[in-house]
């Protein structure tokens, strides 16, 4: 949970303790909870007028597909998932030997295509 610990958690609920004292804690400890509710229903709300927006095309429409780094690492694993399906189909050809690229000598230049540029 968001990076914290066990030993901090407790740390963290010990400062609180002695900063606001046994007395407080209780209604601190509601007002926190009523504070998560807030932002649960606020981001609920979002993503609910966020589909309204978009139409029936986006209905399944999450906030965290919205995430730059979800949406690259889901790319990257369809990626890698038509690479192995590649590879397999290779392999079921026939060929059982993988092909072996030959790294470039130092000073060597890469091979270039005039026609595919």
């Amino acid at each position: 949970m968001f990076g914290i610990g066990f030993g901090e958690l407790v740390a963290i609920a010990l400062v609180t303790v002695l900063v606001f004292g046994p007395d407080r804690l209780p209604d601190l400890a509601r007002q926190a909870g009523r504070l998560l509710r807030e932002l649960r229903k606020f981001a609920t709300n979002a993503r609910d007028e966020l589909r309204a927006e978009l139409g029936p095309a986006y209905a399944d429409l999450e906030l965290t597909d919205l995430d730059p780094r979800a949406i690259v690492r889901k790319h990257i694993a369809e990626a890698m998932a038509e690479l192995d399906e590649l590879e397999d189909t290779i392999r079921s050809a026939g060929d059982d030997e993988p092909v072996r690229v030959r790294p470039l000598e130092p000073g060597e230049r890469p091979p270039y295509d005039l026609d595919a540029t």
